[in-house]
């Protein structure tokens, strides 16, 4: 059911030297691509409109002094030296923030946590060792908890910066595509290259996103060294740039040449500042892509390589235009014009590798961050696909791909220049590092528990740094940078829309459940006939038995020798180990065969729909009742806090010391060994051979008589199958609610519930197993 390899890289990460050079070498090509490749456009965007090139060359050395200190402020001290540090066992992002802030707050947009999730390793390991919050950290702890308000609000924001990435992976690829292929304009006159750009530019991109199911495992060893080739070029032509054209070109780096910028150019250097903004594009990079590397790795490939590249890159390009003024057209002043006219050619290839490299990570990153949406109940369901069953986390959602795919060829078509492109995929990226900003400033105080001065001072530094370039980005909302508005906007309506319909439909799972009393009053058989298999009633809910339950057993004469009540949920961290996957536990005494299974996943976790899952399920039910005959007073009652007790138990690979389970074809089956159960042989079947089951049970502690039929009884109903009992909702605003109030369940929370997948693991469900009853929920 899990896909383990790579899953815990994080705790791998402190090992020798070469195994963390190798990692910031492969960091290139997933991290760096994008953020690689803003030289392409930078310059161009820049002195496009607002300002000119002038002969004292006070715009172009003003523009080159605010890359550096933009570049060293923003990715080198704030990413690279702080937020790196925020992250979530070893995840990054904004949703690695928002989960933190969850666990330390006691803030959960999920409605079924439950106690025994806070045992989790993963929800305790950061909290080890903490000293007492201040006085300050622990009201603003007391304040979210006690009000509702402030936790959408938290929510919210959080969704605002994932929605924004999304928009950044609509325009990314747009603009850095388009920029590469705009270095043919100087290989053929300005009435022709306009009819070649675009249409060249497209091809990629279909091309790109037609692709993407691929995988990226085939053919992203390439990515590493293309990027690297791409930063050796750029730097050593920027600094040929500086030796041939102006060495003093180092001078502008002081901070007095961005007062004289903006003392010369006034209203127009201030809204120039959307161009340069897009020098630190792909910088949010370096912490959502953190799950993949090391903090060290990521800190090393940009300090000592990335980072000084860029530096030289956007150095060359200011050298050589320092010394040209005449310029014979309005795109003449870009990158390509400062490129020795023998290297436009292999330069030009090298950059649309780039581009694409840049645009392919921002595109996973896009799948990625969508997954952990959806795990988390802001996303819609969706098919996700699992494109590599070595590398965790390479995955293709169908549907997010061709959506891409559409918008970014409208992007590229609809705008046609860099300019609109830039201030659209400018606003996206400084919005989503002021989410970053604000959640970092709540982490200060209420995870590493630091003086709220230094949240203030980290809030007033850096904010006020990225509010300049917000406010200059904003000024062009008419001019392209009503796109990721746009854009943010119709997915957080879908966000906020998916999880209140989410969250009403499991209020009202949770006000009408069947109490617990009323089941076990019809006694063992329940007072319907029992038959052979097991039945899997799906349900939300982590205690009680579901209204679905209820419907199904008045309709129905029979049911299952075997019931579970099967809960698969998300828990705020990043990954469950698989030996704390299962929750187990009995409902009523143990001749009732009713279990309990609630199976968590972290919101980064891979969801494999294979039959391993069945096997999984089983395995853990059998060694929940080996290990309760054994120890019966094991069970910690205060895991949960209604009606049934609960126990940890992990995949079969987990307990190799525990109860394991073979299945063989009912004609090949070997003798028992002495540590084995009695086999129960099943009458053999008509049409196909069925699976034979045997668990293997360990021959010290003993098990005691009734835990011995218990088991007998499970594998019996394990051969004879097992049934999938879904329910089939139909949510509707009860009377009486708000006009809002119905518009958003009834026609939007329904047209998402019916466009979107089933839940997960019902995927590779056997339609003959399945069972869906239907029942409308008036929320």
């Amino acid at each position: 059911m899990d896909l383990e390899t790579g899953v815990y890289q994080n705790y791998a990460k402190k090992e020798s030297w070469r195994t963390v050079l190798i990692l910031a070498y492969q960091s290139l090509g997933v991290v760096y691509g994008d953020l690689s490749t803003s030289p392409l456009y930078v310059y161009k965007s820049t002195f496009e409109e607002d300002i000119q090139h002038s002969e004292t060359n006070e715009e172009i050395y003003g523009v080159l002094s605010f890359v550096f200190w933009t570049l060293t402020l923003v990715p080198l001290l704030k990413y690279v030296f702080i937020v790196l540090r925020a992250d979530d066992n070893g995840e990054g992002g904004t949703f690695a923030l928002y989960s933190l802030l969850c666990r330390h707050a006691r803030v959960n947009s999920l409605p079924n946590c439950q106690l025994a999730d806070e045992e989790l390793i993963e929800y305790k390991k950061d909290s080890i060792g903490l000293a007492p919050q201040s006085s300050f950290g622990s009201r603003l702890k007391s304040s979210l908890e006690k009000h509702r308000v402030l936790q959408r609000f938290l929510l919210v924001l959080a969704l605002i910066g994932t929605c924004m990435v999304i928009g950044d992976g609509i325009l990314t690829p747009a603009i850095s595509v388009f920029s590469a292929v705009s270095g043919l304009e100087l290989s053929m006159s300005k009435e022709h290259h306009k009819y070649v750009e675009v249409p060249v530019a497209c091809i990629i991109l279909i091309g790109l996103f037609a692709l993407q199911h691929y995988g990226t495992h085939r053919v992203g060893f390439l990515f590493a060294p293309v990027v690297l080739v791409w930063l050796l070029c750029i730097s050593a032509i920027g600094l040929y740039n500086i030796i041939h054209w102006n060495p003093h070109v180092y001078q502008a780096l002081s901070p007095y040449y961005m007062y004289k910028f903006f003392r010369k150019t006034q209203r127009g250097g201030w809204m120039s500042l959307g161009g340069i903004l897009l020098c630190i594009t792909g910088s949010e990079a370096m912490f959502a892509d953190l799950g993949h590397f090391s903090q060290l790795s990521i800190k090393i490939a940009f300090t000592f390589l990335v980072y000084p590249s860029l530096i030289l890159a956007y150095m060359g390009q200011a050298a050589y235009l320092s010394q040209h003024h005449i310029i014979e057209s309005d795109y003449r002043i870009g990158f390509y014009v400062s490129v020795p006219e023998k290297l436009r050619w292999p330069v030009l290839v090298i950059a649309i590798l780039a581009a694409v490299v840049g645009s392919q990570a921002i595109i996973t990153g896009t799948f990625s961050i969508i997954k952990q949406c959806s795990s988390l109940g802001c996303f819609p369901r969706v098919k996700i696909i699992h494109t590599s069953s070595k590398i965790h986390g390479q995955i293709y959602i169908p549907e997010i791909n061709w959506l891409l795919m559409v918008l970014c060829l409208a992007v590229t078509v609809g705008f046609r220049d860099t300019r609109r492109m830039g201030n659209a995929s400018g606003l996206a990226v400084i919005t989503v590092m002021l989410v970053t900003t604000c959640l970092m400033s709540l982490v200060i105080v209420l995870c590493w528990q630091k003086s709220v001065f230094l949240a203030i001072g980290f809030v007033f530094f850096f904010g006020t740094i990225e509010a300049l370039y917000f406010t200059a980005s904003l000024t062009k909302f008419l001019e392209g940078a009503w796109v990721p508005i746009a854009l943010a906007f119709i997915f957080l309506i879908i966000m906020c829309v998916w999880h209140y319909g989410t969250l009403k439909k499991y209020e009202f799972d949770v006000q009408n459940k069947v109490s617990i009393n009323w089941l076990l009053s019809l006694g063992p058989s329940l007072g319907i006939v029992r038959v052979r298999g097991i039945g899997l009633v799906h349900t939300e809910l982590v205690s009680g038995i579901p209204a679905i339950f209820s419907h199904f057993v008045t309709n129905l004469p029979a049911f299952h020798q075997v019931l579970v009540f099967l809960c698969i949920k998300s828990v705020p961290v990043p990954h469950v180990k698989p030996e704390e996957r299962f929750l187990v536990g009995h409902i009523g005494p143990r001749e009732y065969r009713l279990y309990r299974c609630i199976v968590r996943y972290g919101y980064r976790d891979v969801h494999k729909d294979d039959m391993e899952f069945e096997k999984d399920l089983v395995c853990s039910i059998a060694e929940f009742i080996r290990s309760e005959s054994v120890a019966p007073g094991s069970v910690n009652e205060d895991l949960v806090k209604d009606d049934d007790k609960m126990t940890v138990v992990g995949t079969c690979s987990s307990h190799t010391e525990g109860v394991q389970m073979r299945e063989d074809d009912a004609d090949n089956i070997e003798a028992a060994g002495p540590s084995e159960l009695k086999e129960i042989w099943s009458p053999p079947p008509v049409i196909k051979l069925r699976k034979r089951v045997r668990f293997i049970v360990p021959k010290s502690p003993e098990i005691d008589t009734g835990a011995r039929e218990e088991l007998q009884e499970l594998m019996e109903a394990r051969e004879a199958g097992i049934a999938y009992i879904l329910g089939h909702s139909y949510v509707k605003a009860k009377q009486g609610s708000s006009l809002i109030k119905k518009l958003v369940i009834n026609y939007g929370y329904e047209f998402l519930r019916r466009n979107s997948r089933l839940s997960t693991y019902a995927l590779s469900v056997p339609h003959a197993s399945t069972l869906e009853v239907g029942m409308i929920y008036h929320v």
